[in-house]
């Protein structure tokens, strides 16, 4: 057979290729080639071939077929045959192919060889891809080498050990009298390889950690040895002696000083002589420095050594670099929770990071500036990034927007500055706010009573501006449904009043309703608005107009509202203006989601429903409304709590969730509707004080009933006659737990059809002790004007053995006496 082409030859002839069709028909020839060589077990050849093969792997060819090439190679007595055998076996092999397993004797017997290049191609490549089986049989001629006086070969042995330890973490021990001298060796090579060594050991045991925390004051030693020493052309880089020795024990002091007040005494000094003589010129020293930072932060170093390190991160700021400016952002985004105030002097430069073109630094930035406000910086914060919100991308609005409403309801100086602050962010990015923003500052404007002229005049004329921003013309709308007697009263006081008609305002909510840009929520809310105004206006007959109107839309939420509002208008005119009073000051729950009423086994907050503010039925939002609730209809109406004993639990909406999909009279089941004060009939309002509401209840001889009994909860029913009033019953529930552990969290709720008019009071407690050794009572008031037969569903969640338990059943079985 003719001599193969040499590596060089190959190289050339496949650059020369011109399509990729051309190079893989030569990659197919030549391997072709190389496959019958091995066949024919050409020795003289084998190595070129090898080296070839390799080439094409590193091109993305297979090559595995060279495998066993490549450890007859790593056999041969030849130094050549090795060097390209044991490069072949770190390529081709890895500890996943029970090939690799046959090289363990060769490896073996090349780290007890008498030169020491073979020695160390067999530590390369033990440390390369060593299985843990091949671990645990080398580890002790690793351990001999690293003992050597070679530094060559330590170096190599260090490396190889972290690869032992990292595979065979139990083979730690057999490295640790080996490291007693690593650090005295003068070699750096040995020096770094003996730092990598040390820090792996450390982060993988406690006990080692401890064990090395003495090392601390050799570890220094060395350190300012390497910052004081003169010129070394040998490990000199951009003039700073060996930073990358100097960056590798900045790693390992920090490991040790954490949490450790002698340690990081120890280094405190060093640290500062690092920070203060280290060129930043160039690159290598800004990657000192940072090391130097991170280890400054991580340890329990001085208040002026932080002080320090964050001011490296603040001339950072001004680098060129952008890679140096981001990490300089980033790192300082990690430290401004335990040093605001050193952060905030570059509070500047950091708004300044908001202009660059750079969107990572951007976005940074950005993240940056919101940790940084505070009550004392709110209105200079607010504007730079209200006005980095006007110009930035949109992939940033949403954050932006976010992030401003959130430090707004922090920090905010007053509420009309709130209220400006929210309505511009909605004016600029209204489309890219959160889904709760609209709640949160209907909220936050019902409970700002002084300023509800200047926030509806406000709301007027952007809506007069522009009504692209949805979120912006819902806010309005409402705002305009629950206070338009004060914009055309001209009314507001903190600036000059605008002259409005009746007439223009109802013109302006009929345009939303057929505008393209209204969203289907946001007609909703323009609808419920105009219908607010029907209490609000002399135009009634106008009103009613445009709501009969809406009763044929294609629209189903529309049309439904539409419906409940005729039907309010005719039949139910006499408590329209109950109905649609302006909304009471709502209380703000813990979360920073939408409005909601705090419900625990199904009560609300004494302050949110009292008898000296009748609440209104609706609240426009982007779900449906309740108002059939009061008017009776086919569906289900639910249980309106009272008050609330102890923790909050799930919103009045989630009460709708007792519905299901189904319906006891076969209607459809109405849409849920916001968590907002719902209005009660007036005997549900009776008596909303904490003292006992049924001092007149007298037995009615009515037998009881099991409700529900299943997981170990029973649930009795009895029943009582109201006697002012035969129509209302009064059904006492009785909790009880046959099971050995507490059933903790315990919440009842129930709904009846809509023929009916239900109210819950309080319950006994929220924990139904275990074997019986307590029940929970809770009182149910039912009214049943028309002596129909009671049907009822109920839903019961609590907490058992650590789970959460929810059921849901449905009690059929209510004798006739209750309900006669």
């Amino acid at each position: 057979m003719p001599a193969p082409i040499r590596l060089r030859e190959l190289i050339r002839t496949i650059r020369t290729a011109r399509t990729q069709a051309e190079e893989r028909e030569m990659i197919q020839k030549e391997c072709a080639a190389i496959r019958s060589s091995f066949r024919e077990e050409d020795n003289t050849y084998r190595c070129r071939n090898v080296a070839k093969l390799l080439y094409m792997h590193m091109l993305g060819y297979p090559a595995h077929f060279g495998q066993l090439e490549c450890l007859k190679l790593i056999a041969s007595q030849k130094f050549t045959d090795k060097r390209i055998g044991y490069l072949g076996a770190m390529l081709l092999l890895d500890e996943r192919q029970d090939v690799h397993l046959l090289m363990t004797n060769c490896i073996k017997n090349d780290l007890n060889h008498s030169t020491q290049y073979v020695q160390g191609l067999a530590l390369c490549t033990l440390g390369c891809m060593g299985s843990s089986e091949m671990c645990r049989d080398l580890a002790g001629e690793v351990e001999k080498l690293l003992k050597t006086s070679n530094s060559y070969l330590r170096k190599k042995a260090a490396l190889c050990a972290v690869h032992v330890i990292r595979k065979v973490p139990e083979l730690m021990e057999m490295f640790l009298p080996a490291t007693k001298n690593l650090l005295s060796e003068k070699n750096h090579g040995v020096l770094h390889t003996s730092v990598v060594l040390l820090t792996e050991m450390c982060e993988r045991s406690p006990d080692m950690l401890a064990h090395f925390r003495k090392l601390v004051p050799q570890l220094v030693r060395i350190l300012k040895n390497l910052i004081m020493s003169g010129y070394s052309p040998e490990h000199d880089v951009s003039g700073i002696s060996d930073p990358f020795l100097q960056v590798r024990i900045l790693r390992l002091l920090r490991i040790l000083g954490k949490n450790d007040d002698d340690s990081s005494e120890a280094m405190n000094d060093i640290l500062a002589q690092v920070a203060t003589n280290t060129e930043t010129s160039k690159n290598v020293g800004n990657a000192i420095l940072y090391e130097t930072v991170l280890t400054i932060m991580d340890i329990k170093s001085e208040s002026g050594l932080r002080v320090l390190a964050i001011n490296i991160l603040g001339r950072f700021l001004l680098n060129n670099d952008k890679n140096i400016r981001y990490v300089a952002l980033t790192s300082l985004l990690k430290t401004v929770q335990t040093d605001h105030n050193a952060v905030q002097r570059h509070r500047s430069t950091i708004v300044d990071c908001l202009k660059d073109l750079d969107v990572s630094i951007k976005r940074r930035a950005m993240e940056l500036s919101f940790a940084l406000v505070n009550g004392n910086n709110i209105r200079g914060m607010m504007k730079e990034l209200l006005y980095f919100l006007d110009s930035c991308d949109p992939e940033f609005k949403a954050d932006c927007a976010s992030g401003v409403f959130l430090a707004a309801e922090k920090y905010a100086p007053s509420k009309r500055w709130h209220i400006d602050t929210i309505m511009r962010v909605l004016t600029t990015a209204g489309s890219y706010v959160r889904d709760d923003s609209v709640p949160n500052l209907i909220q936050l404007i019902t409970n700002s009573v002084e300023m509800h002229a200047y926030t509806v005049q406000r709301l007027y004329k952007a809506l007069l501006d522009d009504i692209s921003q949805q979120p912006l013309v819902q806010v309005a709308s409402w705002c305009i449904g629950e206070y338009g007697d004060l914009l055309v009263s001209g009314q507001c006081e903190e600036e000059e009043p605008i002259q409005v008609t009746e007439d223009e305002v109802l013109d302006v909510l009929e345009g939303l309703l057929v505008s393209n840009l209204s969203t289907p929520v946001t007609r909703g809310y323009a609808l419920t608005a105009i219908m607010k105004l029907s209490t609000r206006f002399s135009s009634v007959n106008r009103i009613k107009k445009v709501v009969s109107i809406y009763g044929s839309s294609i629209d189903v939420e529309l049309q439904q509202r539409a419906v409940e509002y005729n039907a309010l208008f005719k039949k139910y005119d006499h408590m329209r203006s109950a109905l649609l009073e302006r909304m009471p000051i709502m209380e703000k729950t813990a979360s920073n989601g939408p409005t909601e009423i705090v419900q625990t086994n199904g009560e609300t907050e004494p302050s949110v429903v009292e008898p000296k503010h009748p609440p209104p039925v609706t609240l426009p939002t982007n779900q449906g409304t309740d108002l059939l609730d009061l008017l009776g209809g086919n569906d289900m109406a639910l249980a309106i709590p009272n008050t609330v004993p102890t923790k909050p639990a799930s919103a009045g909406g989630e009460l709708l969730d007792l519905l299901g999909d189904l319906s006891l009279s076969g209607g459809p089941a109405p849409t849920p509707a916001p968590s907002v004060p719902t209005s009660q009939p007036s005997f549900l309002l009776d008596g909303l004080s904490s003292q006992p509401l049924f001092n007149d209840i007298a037995a009615a001889g009515i037998p009881p009933i099991i409700a529900y009994n299943k997981n170990g909860l029973k649930i009795d029913f009895t029943f009582e006659r109201a006697n002012p009033n035969p129509n209302i019953a009064v059904i006492t529930i009785h909790a009880s737990n046959t099971t050995e552990t507490d059933m903790t969290d315990f919440v009842f709720q129930a709904a009846v059809p809509k023929t009916f008019q239900l109210q819950l009071l309080s319950p006994s407690s929220n924990v139904v002790p275990a074997l019986n050794q307590g029940t929970v009572t809770q009182v149910i008031r039912v009214l049943n004007p028309q002596k129909q037969q009671l049907r009822m569903r109920i839903k019961l969640t609590y907490t058992h053995r650590g789970s959460a338990v929810q059921d849901l059943a449905e009690v059929n079985n209510f004798p006739p006496q209750s309900w006669q």
